[in-house]
Parts: structure tokens; sequence; C-alpha cells
């Protein structure tokens, strides 16, 4: 069970960017050639097939945290003291309903 919990499930917001990118390329890139194949052998089953291989393939290099997502990991302030316990918590702010 240790196994389990000590792989990485997470993604940096940089690594999310790219993962959205490249997953839009991918599928991008996919159906312009379905597309143009499918117009040639005037298939169109052809055409979502290639777009739907696109997509198996860009799920299969986007969705996984794989290692080039997490490179720019966020640097997390450290937590601030708990307050008393009974002590009211004082809001930066307040808002006028």
């Amino acid at each position: 069970m240790d196994y389990f919990r000590s792989i990485p499930v997470h993604m940096d917001y940089d690594g999310q960017h790219r993962a959205e990118k490249l997953s839009r390329i991918i599928i991008t890139l996919f159906g312009a050639v379905g597309l143009i194949w499918g117009y040639i052998i005037q298939r169109f089953s052809q055409t979502v097939y290639i777009v739907g291989a696109g997509f198996v393939l860009a799920a299969i290099v986007t969705v996984p945290p794989w290692p080039m997502y997490r490179r720019k990991p966020l640097n997390w302030q450290k937590p601030r003291p708990a307050a008393s316990k009974g002590a009211p918590i004082k809001s930066p702010r307040k808002r006028n309903d």
C-alpha cells in the first residue's frame, strides 16, 4: 500500500499549461491528417478513427502526471501558528452587505 502512496499524483501549473498545449497540438494534427486522408479515400469513418487515435494518444501523453509536467513545483509559505481556541479570527476586511 505504501508503494501506491509514493506515486506522485500532482502536476505543477507550468506542466498543466504544457500538457494542455500539447494535447491541442496532437488533436489538431490528427484531425487535419484524418480529414485529409478521409477526403482522399472518401471514407468519413477513417477520419473518425484517426481523430480517435489522436484523442487516445493525447490522453496517454497528457493525463498522467509524467515527470516532464512536474519540473517547476510551487514553493509554499510556511503555515501560521494556529490561533488559540476560542479566540475569534480577525478578518482583513469586512463585507458591507
